[in-house]
Parts: C-alpha cells; sequence; structure tokens
C-alpha cells in the first residue's frame, strides 16, 4: 500500500496510434490531461466514463489525482489508453486490485490496430465500383 502523499505510481497505455504515460498520486480525484481538465480534454460524457473506469472497479473513486500525458490517435483511442494507463498504475499501487481490473478487462492492451491500404484497392479492403460497361 502508500504510505505518503509524495509517492507516485506510474503506468503506460496503449489504445490504437495512442501512447498515454500516467502518474496517479494519492489525492482527491483531479483528473488532468495534458494540462487540461478532463471535462476540458474530452467533450462527450462517454469517454470521460471511459476514464474513470478502473476507479469505478476497483472502488477507489476520488483518492487518487491523475496526470496523464497522451499523444497519437483520436480522443476515443487516446480515453481508451488512459484508462490502460490508469489501470498499470493502480496495481502498481496496489497489487490486490489486479483481478478486478483483469476480470473487467483494462489490464490487456487493446492490438486492434488501422489495417493498412493494399495496391490495386481504394482502402484496405475497398475495390473500386463495379461498371458493366
Amino acid at each position: 500500500m502508500y504510505e505518503s502523499s509524495k509517492v507516485t505510481f506510474y503506468g503506460t497505455g496503449r489504445r490504437k496510434k495512442s501512447v498515454a504515460r500516467v502518474y496517479i498520486t494519492p489525492g482527491t480525484g483531479v483528473i488532468t490531461i495534458n494540462g487540461k481538465d478532463i471535462n476540458d480534454y474530452f467533450g462527450l460524457d462517454t469517454l470521460k466514463l471511459i476514464v474513470n473506469q478502473p476507479f469505478e472497479v476497483s472502488d477507489t473513486m476520488g483518492k487518487f489525482d491523475v496526470n496523464a500525458k497522451v499523444v497519437g490517435g483520436g480522443i476515443t483511442g487516446q480515453a481508451g489508453a488512459i484508462r490502460h494507463g490508469i489501470s498499470r498504475a493502480l496495481v502498481e499501487a496496489d497489487a490486490e486490485y489486479r483481478p478486478s481490473l483483469k476480470a473487467a478487462g483494462f489490464m490487456t492492451r487493446d492490438p486492434r490496430m488501422k489495417e493498412r491500404k493494399k495496391y490495386g484497392l481504394k482502402a484496405a479492403r475497398r475495390a473500386s465500383q463495379f461498371s458493366k460497361r
């Protein structure tokens, strides 16, 4: 467990092209992403919900302050990366959170990536439109 309020726990989260470096410290539940408050960074409530899921599962809502630096990808991928990073940092803080977070699927890195475009096609699998004449 953690003793002093100066202790910082770190977790790296990834999803698609997004990479999040997440630092959690025991505190009041303030979430800062790239120097902005979570409400300013994510407009959609669903994305804020995704970021807060690890705290709900581990019953630590409002017990940790989060400082996250996230780069790459879109906003949904960034929210998923932050969730993964928070989960890893929580396990570093206290190992007994691991079974519940793993059961919820937050410890597993989402391996799905954008498929590359192939030659002869307009996109990864999209062929040019068929025309009889």
